[in-house]
């Protein structure tokens, strides 16, 4: 009796034991109630409510979160009506971390979308289409407002905003009139139609400009156009990216789009705001029926968001998947990018060229930065692991201000409109862009980042600018191991400021890493671009191959395998794999060592 007791005790030993162990769980299911207990047989239906009971445990020091919380995510899609917020008081420590999970062979959806349903064939002649050619439903509202958006996934995959081109094809402009902010285009198609919310697409250089259209005057075979503002003024004022001219490469491809009368080739749709009706021509072998067709509602699904004084600390995510964001910004203001996504909020040519730092810098510009899918700021020993970011409109992840020894390792990017990742201080709304970023409180860095081992492929495809993995002013980042593929401008660029003064960026590494298919869409690119003095830091070991040929770029030889644009200086770049020796090295400064390619 006494060793069946025992054997007993020791059974309920071990069981204490291992739940103490693993830490605290708390279970999330798509059929499980906010009202639960948050057991495995009794979950939440949300990850809101689970980071609510993991801050409460904190909050009263429960014993059971000694070695730390796992919020446990079951198979499933999670559709969110406000970003995920992670506070300073949802932070762990290193022997008591908090982990957002994916269950044993699970794959959780976190999303920002909805869903389109009931759709209908239309009964009407669209477009020159035959009756029933285009699909129609009832466009979502919330609150009563219809809900904005400028992509649609059907079944996975991004739909084509309609546009007055076929496929891939693009058109050139005839001119571009920088005094009376106006763009004259052929305009041979009368089938086209000016219509409220057109927009421009329009290629420059290293990157592309969205730009509403304010009117359209038709004069024969040509049309003037006019810009709404405040993109209409930065967009004729600027001089870095301008609009091409050149009688040797032709000038910069366009085309329109967002309007009913180009809506004529399947996979495009339109949103028609004026009867809350959005229209989509299917792909072949779609089922529309059976079909699952989103919209993005939220820009913003995970914040990360401590203060200088108090960050974040110890939160991982591990084997989640982001999906379906929004990007609104070129619909309320248009998008007139200096470089890397960043948007011009103003910018103009400097009559009498020269600034305190730069005594003849001939221009002048203040950006600001892209939304993004999962956003990170002052927080540190933050984890993304085995995560999935797709189907996403903007930037994918990104680290911002005062974030250090945060580690991204293992994830997948796939099928997003601007950079996989960012990460570091651009220049601030307040920072005038070709100053180096000098700081007073070292807690405002960006430093000691790892971004390895991830694949990066199919991004950049909304904002053609954008890249793979985007840096800024950040110190002693590993960027190692990563794949990045099909991108539409350079794979990775290190550096910002265009300027040899020193700065808080140095001990910086771009080691082993293989980028190929790049430069889908623009020249003037490499595999690897840097900016600016940065002491102490390596570019070695990395594969770089394979540079699309893009029909629309600007200069078909412009491309490169490493670029080392102004100000670049205190890399040791060594041991780099490349097909040829076809790299750049541009008003750079003297301390940097090319030891081989």
């Amino acid at each position: 009796m006494r060793l069946i007791t025992f054997n007993k005790l020791l059974v309920v030993f071990l069981m204490i034991f291992s739940l103490s162990a693993s830490g605290a769980e708390i279970w999330v299911s798509p059929s499980g109630k906010d009202s639960n207990l948050g057991t495995k047989s009794n979950p939440l239906a949300t990850v809101h409510m689970a980071i609510r009971k993991a801050r409460e445990l904190r909050r009263l020091k429960d014993p059971s979160i000694k070695d730390g919380i796992r919020i446990v995510v079951m198979n499933g899609t999670y559709y969110l009506n406000e970003p995920l917020f992670v506070r300073p008081e949802d932070s762990g420590t290193a022997e008591s971390p908090t982990t957002i999970e994916a269950d044993v062979n699970a794959r959780p959806i976190i999303s920002g979308g909805i869903e389109i349903k009931n759709w209908t064939k239309s009964t009407t002649v669209i477009n020159g289409l035959k009756k029933g050619a285009v699909w129609v439903a009832d466009a979502p509202k919330k609150a009563g407002s219809l809900i904005d958006y400028r992509q649609l996934w059907v079944n996975g995959k991004k739909a084509v905003r309609a546009k007055n081109t076929a496929g891939t094809t693009m058109e050139r402009i005839l001119s571009w009139n920088h005094e009376e902010q106006t763009c004259w285009i052929p305009f041979k198609d009368k089938s086209v139609k000016y219509e409220p919310g057109m927009e421009m697409f329009i290629v420059q250089w290293w990157s592309n400009a969205n730009l509403r259209i304010k009117n359209i005057e038709v004069q024969k075979d040509s049309a003037k156009l006019s810009f709404e503002e405040p993109e209409s003024r930065i967009q004729s004022e600027h001089p870095w990216p301008a609009p091409w001219i050149s009688k040797n490469n032709g000038n910069s491809a366009y085309f329109l789009n967002n309007a009913f009368s180009l809506l004529n080739e399947p996979g495009e749709w339109y949103l028609d705001k004026k009867n809350a009706k959005i229209y989509y021509i299917p792909r072949a072998g779609e089922e529309i029926n059976s079909a699952i067709v989103t919209a993005p509602v939220l820009e913003n699904l995970v914040e990360v968001k401590g203060t200088i004084d108090s960050p974040v600390s110890h939160f991982r995510f591990k084997g989640i998947s982001f999906q379906y964001s929004n990007w609104l910004r070129p619909s309320q203001q248009g998008h007139v990018p200096l470089q890397s996504g960043m948007y011009l909020l103003d910018a103009y040519k400097l009559k009498q060229p020269g600034t305190p730092n730069q005594a003849s810098l001939e221009n002048q510009a203040w950006v600001g930065r892209p939304r993004a899918a999962v956003e990170v700021n002052y927080a540190n020993n933050i984890q993304f692991e085995s995560c999935r970011f797709e189907h996403l409109s903007s930037t994918g992840l990104d680290l911002n201000k005062g974030t250090n020894h945060n580690t991204v390792k293992g994830n997948l990017f796939k099928d997003i409109g601007g950079s996989a990742i960012n990460v570091g201080v651009f220049s601030e709304e307040a920072f005038e862009a070709h100053l180096p970023l000098i700081i007073k409180d070292e807690r405002e860095m960006c430093s000691d980042e790892v971004i390895s081992d991830n694949l990066i492929t199919n991004v950049t495809n909304e904002d053609w600018g954008t890249l793979g993995i985007s840096a800024g002013f950040v110190r002693n980042i590993t960027i190692e191991h990563n794949e990045i593929s099909d991108v539409s401008y350079s794979g990775m660029a290190m550096g910002w400021g265009w300027t040899h003064t020193p700065n808080v960026m140095q001990n910086n590494k771009i080691l082993g890493n293989k980028i190929h298919h790049y430069a889908k869409h623009l020249h003037d690119v490499a595999g690897i671009y840097t900016l600016s003095a940065q002491p102490g830091s390596r570019i070695e070991e990395n594969y770089i191959d394979k540079v699309y040929n893009s029909p629309y770029a600007h200069d078909p030889f412009l491309w490169l395998y490493l670029y080392t644009d102004e100000g670049s200086e205190g890399f040791t770049i060594k041991n780099n794999w490349i097909a040829e020796k076809k790299i750049l090295k541009n008003h750079n400064g003297s301390k940097r060592k090319y030891l081989g390619a």
